[in-house]
């Protein structure tokens, strides 16, 4: 017999229908992401992306971004306007059909956009839906027409305010506290982005002005991509001084590339679709790859700068020391999620090799002194790739010899599930030994560096693997290095940089970080890299003793303490000054400790940062250090 209780009950009673916006407002991270600062920002992103699809139509040459001091946006572009007439389908009128019913807007046929970035037709209502107002105005047919929103539902009919000669655009909105626990814009974030779609799309004036920080930005790019490519390359020596640029349509997609090498030995490639950076690539940058390395070979060995008995350039080789940006406009882009990582059309590879392969064909043919320079320098790469594969053997070789995968230095855990371990990248010998004694062995392994690690900024794979503080990170970790990575085989979820809390431990960090941004991006894009926070100071005044992890906190402290009592201030300028008791307590054990995670919001900006203080060249590196003298919290001298 079965007794029938109101949990066992199933019917059709129990099926929730949410109406209109409400299922964006419960479930925010399926449309935006996340609810985070990303997921703030790119609300901004979402309705400028409409106003860059106009100015791709053709449409619009001027678009305006305010930040007003209430945290509210305003977005204005001198194009069309939204239509305000009714829409048939929805008996509404179609800028509130548009502001507040998913999947609908003017880029599905094809007709009104040829190409376009927001073809899901969710950005504005979704827009709408997370603020908790909402107005737009638009100027069309002589008039000036304005509805009103609250949370995604209408609060006035579309109305005429009044008259004007102009067309365009306004969107105001202001981000709903119950959905973002932290409204702060950052201007530096946005600024990126804005810059990235002036370059994408040459002939448009775009502004960005955050009037509480009196702060103000304008771009215009004649170049395009081409301006955009000398951007990135403007602190490396070029090898050629104008960037290879090609420009053609092949069966309706636009292509865009523009390329220019540098005497370093890093890529930074970047790839869009409809100017939307596809962080993840896709068949656009398969494409691209694949007709570089093909025309580098057909050149190098019709020029006879490759021999006979040279092997083939392999994709990296070609790759090196490359700034590239690759550009594609086409009017059904299929991405992967609304966040648009990743470009999946097939047939754009096809269309992208061969424009990409004619034009760097007919460069090297019409510069050959440059095209030289180019291939010797693919040359040069594939023999140091080669030199480093035989480090790589020589590695592998005598691990296996001395029975063990594993560096000796390297103190490991005994838990064997990398999710729930854990590794401390120890500066020196004597900290490492303390960290030795005072960890918790069975999650918590301990790699002692011994000095400062290379600066891999400089120096090419084969050097970098030779290297032997850099060889036993590689090999602790057990996921390879960038080009061969495989994150399943990553030994531990938390990679933890904990190095002394002076100059010279600020500079081994920043080695660090310099190694795994450039040998192991996806270490950080996983968030699997930490920088420890050991403390700076310890107060002890009698029986009572604190730590102190800041210079803020130490005077707070000290004025807290001021009542005659002795108090003895210790500076640890060491983590070694440390015995395991103590550093368990301030750095290691979880229940105390402070770890910072390690991101990268802009990697465009986080690449300019480590080629200019890590790079070969002086003088952006003395600008930068004069430029932010002032800014320096902690001088140790």
């Amino acid at each position: 017999m079965v007794i029938e209780t109101k949990d066992s009950r199933y019917t059709a009673q129990d099926i929730q229908v949410l109406e209109g916006l409400e299922a964006v407002r419960r479930r925010p991270g399926m449309y935006i992401g996340t609810t985070d600062l990303r997921g703030l920002h790119h609300l901004i992103f979402e309705i400028v992306d409409n106003s860059i699809d106009e100015a791709m139509a053709g449409f619009c040459d001027n678009i305006q971004i305010t930040i007003n001091p209430d945290n509210s946006v305003v977005v204005s572009d001198n194009g069309r306007g939204i239509p305000v007439d009714t829409h048939t389908s929805t008996g509404l009128s179609a800028l509130e059909t548009v502001m507040t019913i998913l999947h609908a807007g003017g880029k599905f046929g094809g007709q009104v956009y040829k190409v376009s970035g927001g073809l899901h037709g969710v950005g504005a209502s979704v827009v709408n839906a997370l603020s908790k107002s909402t107005v737009v105005e638009v100027k069309r047919d002589g008039k000036v027409y304005r509805q009103e929103y609250r949370q995604g539902k209408t609060i006035t009919p579309v109305t005429t305010v009044g008259k004007s000669k102009d067309t365009g655009t306004t969107v105001t909105f202001s981000p709903d506290e119950e959905i973002f626990p932290t409204i702060e814009f950052d201007f530096d974030l946005i600024t990126q982005r804005l810059r990235e779609m002036a370059y994408l799309t040459k002939g448009v004036w775009i502004s960005l002005k955050d009037i509480a920080k009196d702060r103000e930005s304008t771009f215009y790019f004649g170049g395009g991509i081409a301006s955009f490519v000398r951007h990135l390359n403007k602190r490396r020596a070029a090898i050629h001084s104008r960037p290879i640029y090609i420009e053609k349509e092949v069966n309706d997609i636009a292509i865009e590339v523009a390329m220019q090498y540098n005497d370093g030995y890093t890529e930074n490639t970047l790839s869009f679709a409809n100017c939307i950076n596809t962080v993840d690539g896709g068949s656009h940058l398969t494409g691209f790859r694949s007709a570089l390395t093909r025309a580098a070979n057909d050149y190098g060995r019709r020029t006879k700068i490759m021999k006979d008995d040279d092997s083939n350039l392999q994709g990296e080789d070609a790759r090196e020391g490359l700034t590239a940006i690759i550009s594609v406009k086409l009017s059904e882009p299929q991405f992967e999620g609304q966040t648009k990582t990743r470009l999946g059309n097939a047939e754009v590879r096809t269309a992208v090799e061969s424009a990409t392969y004619e034009g760097i064909i007919t460069y090297l043919e019409e510069n050959p002194s440059e095209g030289r320079k180019i291939i010797e320098k693919c040359i040069t790469a594939a023999q140091a790739r080669e030199a480093a594969r035989k480090a790589r053997d020589l590695v592998i070789r005598k691990s296996a010899m001395e029975g063990s995968t594993l560096p000796g230095k390297l103190a490991d855990c005994t838990e064997k599930d990398p999710q729930f371990s854990e590794i401390f990248l120890v500066e020196g010998d004597s900290a490492g030994g303390s960290a030795k004694m005072g960890r918790d062995r069975r999650f918590q392994a301990i790699l002692p560096l011994k000095g400062k690690i290379l600066n891999v900024e400089k120096a090419r794979k084969d050097k970098m693997l030779a290297h032997e503080e850099i060889r036993a990170i590689i090999t602790a970790l057990g996921i390879g290095i960038k080009g061969q990575m495989d994150m399943s085989r990553l030994r531990y979820y938390k990679v933890i940089v904990m190095t002394d809390a002076d100059i010279d431990g600020s500079h081994i960090r920043t080695l660090l970080l310099t190694f795994f941004f450039r040998q192991m991006p996806e270490l950080i894009d996983e968030g699997h890299l930490y920088i420890a926070q050991p403390p700076l100071y310890r107060l002890q005044s009698g029986k009572e003793q604190q730590y102190i992890y800041s210079e803020e906190e130490k005077e707070t402290t000290l004025i807290k303490w001021k009542d005659k009592k002795s108090i003895d201030v210790q500076r640890y300028k060491g983590l070694g000054e440390m015995n395991p008791e103590q550093l368990w307590e301030t750095t290691l054990n979880p229940a105390t400790r402070t770890l910072l995670k390690v991101n990268v919001d802009d990697a465009v900006k986080a690449d300019d940062v480590f080629d200019t203080l890590m790079g070969d060249a002086v003088p952006p590196r003395k600008a930068f250090i004069q430029a932010h003298a002032k800014d320096v919290k902690n001088l140790d001298v």
